[in-house]
């Protein structure tokens, strides 16, 4: 197994048939947005590898099927002004508080800016994993395991949905909607690899929704999740002319900065609960957040 440099794991690419003479070549074509000096740079310092961890250099001759490994680095990745703070640590697991704005795993145009990267240097445990998702845009706990060959009985949890999930949400309010009331839909993906839509059939998704406290055109919610598709708790508020606050994707998805930190999606990730599998021990982690008061 590769190691991990400064908390960032090796990607890796199966090299496919084509027409480039060295792996410079390849990866000039694969990535047009480095620049050719740069992607020398980075192989001269150990950044590309083989399978053995081998050092591949730019001149080595490109070789079809071949797997290479590199270590991802993104020269403007912008600094996001917000920390993560960490609830709980035991050999398996660990629980975070996750503030808006912080995706948990690299993608796009984020590495070292994201939970992930920023536990693993901060711990220096590089063997971390998320148990489960949390958007960008969401505040809350989050949960990540410690030890790989126990994964899988923690995200067992999930998929028999034996984890005890609550969110709160800041959103207009409807006096004619009668609460508490269970909305439930068939979500599938939708045209746009961002969004989710609902769609006629079966339902596949479902969430319990109480009221907290109204005041004037907002109200508090508490968003108890049955089920945990992707974006479930924001197209279900939406569908029910509910929008959360400052949703940027549902009802319309709108361009946006990402570098605005002055209106975060107001949804926290309150609270999560299970029957740990690995210690028999009762878990229940709160985050310390709060949204805007009303």
């Amino acid at each position: 197994m590769l190691p991990t440099k400064n908390g960032v794991g090796p990607s890796c690419i199966s090299l496919p048939t084509g027409p480039w003479l060295t792996l410079l070549d390849f990866l000039a074509d694969r990535f047009p947005h480095v620049t050719r000096d740069e992607l020398s740079s980075r192989m001269q310092r150990g950044d590309v590898l083989d399978g053995g961890g081998e050092r591949m250099l730019p001149e080595h001759l490109y070789q079809a099927h071949l797997k290479l490994y590199y270590y991802r680095h993104i020269v403007d990745e912008p600094a996001i002004p917000f920390d993560e703070a960490v609830l709980f640590q035991d050999d398996y697991i660990v629980a975070v508080d996750k503030p808006h704005f912080l995706p948990i795993s690299p993608a796009g145009r984020y590495v070292q800016e994201t939970v992930l990267v920023r536990l693993k240097r901060k711990l220096g445990i590089d063997t971390l994993a998320p148990m489960h998702r949390l958007d960008r845009e969401t505040a809350g706990v989050v949960l990540f395991t410690v030890q790989p060959q126990l994964r899988d009985q923690y995200a067992r949890l999930f998929r028999q949905r034996k984890v005890a999930k609550q969110y709160e949400a800041v959103a207009p309010w409807r006096a004619d909607l009668c609460f508490p009331m269970t909305y439930k839909s068939r979500m599938v993906e939708g045209d746009h690899f961002m969004r989710m839509r609902e769609t006629e059939g079966e339902p596949n998704s479902e969430t319990r929704i109480e009221v907290i406290e109204a005041k004037g055109a907002l109200a508090r919610y508490r968003l108890l999740p049955i089920t945990g598709k992707k974006h479930q708790l924001r197209i279900h508020m939406a569908a029910l002319g509910l929008p959360i606050l400052n949703d940027q994707i549902y009802p319309v998805h709108v361009e946006y900065d990402d570098r605005d930190y002055t209106r975060p999606l107001q949804l926290l990730a309150q609270s999560i609960g299970f029957c740990d599998p690995v210690t028999n021990q009762r878990r229940r982690f709160e985050s310390r957040r709060n949204l805007m008061a009303l």
